[in-house]
């Protein structure tokens, strides 16, 4: 067990005894695991790069477990990596939204008319090439990914929270679910023949 993960349980341990004093530190521990998801997909989001900061997506996100943290009860570290994941796919699938389609900040950005060339030559508007590139599909697929995880059988989704949101190995995914790695290899293979199925075999980021 890593450092982090006897951390978050010992918050966990802390909140279900009455100390909620601890949910910002147990968001600390969660840190790490959601930079590297959202830093991971912002990688894939050539367009909303220029719009929004790393740690702009991430302070978002973590908002979200924080609130969530004061609404819901945590029972134990599953359920803590489950409730995390959740509020980073729900983040995502928000920014995807909010930057893809006609009326997205995105897909409206334009630069500003060039001045002419010559006297009497009039040059059109100029759209920036990332906004009227492959962009828009590239952020449909990633929306569309997130919320096809979001309807996958419950077992399925859990690992996938686990192995894709949390990075973590079968091995370690398996202890925490308490089942065998077998079982959990089993599930994940499930889980992206379910995704290909639901995206037609366009899994972004394969």
């Amino acid at each position: 067990m890593s450092d982090a993960t006897v951390g978050i349980e010992r918050c966990i341990v802390q909140i279900k005894a009455g100390d909620t004093s601890v949910r910002g530190e147990l968001i600390n521990y969660a840190y790490d695991r959601l930079l590297r998801m959202t830093r991971k997909m912002k990688n894939q989001y050539e367009r909303v790069g220029r719009w929004e900061q790393t740690d702009d997506i991430l302070q978002n996100a973590s908002l979200r477990l924080y609130q969530a943290l004061h609404q819901v009860q945590i029972t134990d570290m599953r359920h803590f990596f489950r409730l995390a994941a959740l509020q980073i796919r729900r983040e995502l699938i928000d920014m995807c939204r909010h930057y893809h389609g006609p009326h997205g900040l995105g897909a409206n950005h334009f630069t500003q008319r060039r001045p002419a060339a010559a006297e009497g030559s009039v040059q059109p508007q100029l759209y920036d090439r990332a906004e009227v590139s492959q962009d828009p599909r590239r952020m449909q697929e990633w929306a569309e990914f997130h919320v096809a995880v979001q309807e996958l059988p419950q077992r399925e989704r859990e690992v996938v929270d686990l192995l894709w949101y949390h990075e973590m190995n079968q091995e370690e995914a398996a202890k925490l679910l308490d089942v065998s790695p077998r079982h959990v290899k089993r599930l994940w293979r499930s889980a992206k023949l379910l995704l290909h199925q639901r995206l037609h075999g366009e899994i972004p980021g394969e």
